[in-house]
């Protein structure tokens, strides 16, 4: 008996000797994909390496094999694998043959994570009725972020992070263009009173002036290397601020008085992340900003609301390549204030990742400024198709395996990954 213990004890040993990889399928055989990039995240910031296996069942990770990190697993309810030297071998071995789409992309750092809101007030009270996925999911995965808004932004303290996002925001000056709707909730007053007293701390005489010298230090940011990922109506009011640059475009409900009514010929896409030859919106009451956004007469009906993201080649084109890892090619589409932009106005230069191309959709769209790189992804939310005001946040535990929610995340990661140029 004691001969047959020690034969199993030896036998476990060796198993557990050999076993000196953990896999984490990001295929449909995992049970928590929200979860599983936290677990990446964790391992990063445990100042071990994690090896992203773009296009090898669905975009898995995998690490040197740990028993802190398997118990973390077990606790987030991660799907995951321990594997011998010789299985991971095999599997570099399949991803670097050159004629399967798949490469292996070493994640190195745990990135630094802004998040850009006015999340609370003077009073520590919430101040806009509406939530933000990015938060969410950076929530729920387990992600750490801070907190940063126009005061941090103007003080220079963006290069301390690796990564912003921008939170749904109008960096126009118009206050989400909420006048019509919303002008006598005390959540829009106490707004618009909290941020004209902002522009007027910073020497600016209107919000609008103020937002664009926040947008003129997140450019800064982006160009020395940054990366910056934005959703809804903080993607094409971002552009519109640029290419508006010493125009007034708002109406006296915004800034007191008129806009210039040549606004439109003065404007210079010249300056512009995304979007060319755009029109404004002037009517103030009107709930959108230009033509970019597709909201207003789209003719998709929700059933039959999908886009699909594009392949790239993993070898050569790693930085798209990294930013599309999913589980499915084709996603559900979701509203937003802007929900996607229209492909005739997306600048020629721009990569597009996600279409509808039936409507004429570009989703999700990325690009290089100086050193940096940005992103802009259409929608509110990927797992609530129309979220309105005042609407509770979705609850995660119901989607833990969005592929909508998994773009964002793919974002997150990325600044940890061993860059390599896109060659052209």
């Amino acid at each position: 008996m004691k001969y047959i213990i020690l034969v199993i004890t030896l036998l476990t040993f060796g198993l557990h000797a050999h076993a000196s990889y953990m896999f984490i399928p990001m295929d449909e055989n995992q049970k928590n994909h929200l979860k599983a990039y936290g677990i990446a995240y964790w391992v990063l910031e445990a100042e071990q390496e994690v090896y992203w296996l773009l296009n090898y069942k669905g975009g898995s990770f995998a690490f040197k094999n740990n028993v802190k990190i398997q118990e973390e697993c077990v606790a987030r309810d991660v799907s995951f694998k321990i594997i011998p030297d010789a299985q991971y071998t095999k599997i570099l071995e399949e991803i670097s043959n050159p004629e399967v789409n798949m490469d292996v992309i070493k994640l190195e750092v745990a990135p630094k994570v802004a998040v850009y809101t006015p999340e609370v007030n003077a009073k520590g009270e919430t101040i806009q009725p509406w939530d933000d996925a990015v938060t969410l999911v950076l929530t729920y995965a387990e992600i750490p972020y801070e907190i940063v808004y126009d005061t941090q932004v103007l003080e220079g303290k963006l290069p301390e992070y690796d990564w912003l996002h921008l939170h749904h925001e109008d960096f126009t000056g118009q206050y989400g263009k909420f006048y019509n709707s919303y002008k006598n909730h005390a959540w829009y007053r106490d707004h618009v009173k909290n941020m004209e007293a902002l522009a007027t701390q910073h020497g600016f005489k209107k919000v609008s002036q103020l937002k664009l010298a926040v947008v003129k230090k997140i450019q800064e940011y982006v160009a020395g290397g940054g990366f910056m990922f934005a959703m809804c109506s903080a993607t094409d009011t971002y552009d519109i601020a640029l290419a508006a640059e010493g125009l007034d475009i708002c109406d006296h409900m915004y800034d007191g008085d008129k806009p210039d009514p040549a606004a439109q010929s003065k404007l210079d896409f010249s300056k512009t992340f995304a979007f060319k030859e755009f029109t404004l919106v002037k009517n103030p009451l009107q709930y959108e900003y230009s033509s970019i956004d597709v909201t207003q007469g789209r003719k998709v009906p929700m059933k039959m609301d999908y886009f699909t993201l594009f392949d790239f080649s993993a070898k050569w084109d790693p930085i798209p390549s990294m930013l599309t890892q999913c589980h499915t090619r084709t996603v559900k589409g979701f509203m937003g204030q802007t929900t996607a932009f229209k492909k005739k106005e997306v600048k020629s230069g721009v990569l597009i990742m996600g279409e509808n191309k039936s409507a004429g959709e570009a989703r999700y769209i990325h690009g290089e400024a100086g050193f940096g790189t940005w992103t802009f992804y259409g929608g509110h939310d990927p797992e609530d198709y129309r979220h309105l005001v005042h609407d509770p946040p979705t609850d995660l535990n119901l989607h833990p395996n969005s592929p909508g929610y998994r773009l964002i995340l793919n974002n997150i990661l990325f600044p940890a990954a061993k860059k390599k140029k896109r060659k052209t």
